[in-house]
Formats: C-alpha cells, structure tokens, sequence
C-alpha cells in the first residue's frame, strides 16, 4: 500500500473521475501525489482568490497491485523524457486529445517546469534542450486515476482542515 494526497476544498471520501473546463498534464481524472507538500501547494493554488481560507488535505491508501493488473492499463513515466513531454504537451494543446490507460504516473509539471515549456512550445527551447533542463529539477510525482476501474484500488482513509 501506497499512501496518497489528494488536496482540495472539500473532503473527497469517494474520488470520481472529474471532468476538467482546462487541460491538465495527464489528461482527464482525479490527480494524486505521494508528497504530502505537493498536495499542501495544491491546495494553496485552490484557495488563490477565493474568500475562503481553508482547504483540505485528503489521505488516500493505493494498492498498487493495480500497477501489475492485467486489468488496468498503466502509464509510468519514472523521469522527464521525450515521450513524457509529448504526452504532456499532447494533452495541454490539443482539447480533443484523449488516451487509453487507467492510471498515469509521472513528474508534476510546476511552474519551473511551465515556463520551460513556455519556452519550448514558443521556439525558445528545442526539446532535447527541454529536457535536459528538467533532469536538473527534483520533481514531485502525480497519479492520475483516469478510469472508475482504477480507481477501485484507491481507498480513502481521512482528511485534515488545512488553514491557510
């Protein structure tokens, strides 16, 4: 078992599959982390403007034999490397783009990472130059449980208020 972070407004006991209005690193689906941090900054990027001062921070269990399942069709990218950044940038740019697997595992896209992006999707930056410049950053890692079959695996164990 896996301990996970999910941070949000609200106390998610039952995760679903969230239909996103914006393009995110992986696609549609409910985003995790193991860093607890990460889901602390998370949470703190929710809260930006709001009137509310207060987050949540839920604690998820993963077993993570769903990752040798036959059942589930699982993405793990272990560093940033080209195919990450293509698939990355595929379900950034294109709205219509969707993909096949269950579960998505790799590097967190941070606003370090964003403006390295930037750079490349603007001419600034060729990819393999992208890339070597990511392999210096430490990245946080994100699940993206992209199917209500997966999503199984995941089981909620509790949360904490998070004041701001």
């Amino acid at each position: 078992m896996k301990i996970l972070y999910h941070g949000s407004l609200m106390t998610i006991e039952k995760p679903k599959i969230i239909q996103s209005s914006r393009t995110l690193d992986f696609g549609e689906g409910f985003y995790t982390t193991s860093s607890k941090k990460q889901a602390l900054q998370w949470i703190n990027i929710r809260l930006f403007g709001q009137e509310i001062t207060q987050g949540v921070l839920n604690i998820y269990s993963f077993d993570e034999s769903a990752l040798t399942s036959t059942n589930v069709k699982t993405l793990h990218f272990k560093r940033p490397d080209e195919i990450w950044v293509d698939f990355v940038m595929e379900n950034r740019l294109n709205k219509n783009f969707k993909h096949s697997y269950d579960i998505v595992i790799g590097p967190v896209a941070n606003d370090r990472v964003y403006a390295c992006f930037n750079a490349f999707e603007n001419g600034f930056m060729n990819k393999q130059t992208l890339i070597s410049e990511l392999k210096t950053y430490r990245l946080i890692d994100q699940y993206l449980f992209h199917t209500e079959k997966v999503l199984q695996y995941l089981k909620y164990i509790n949360s904490q208020t998070i004041k701001i």
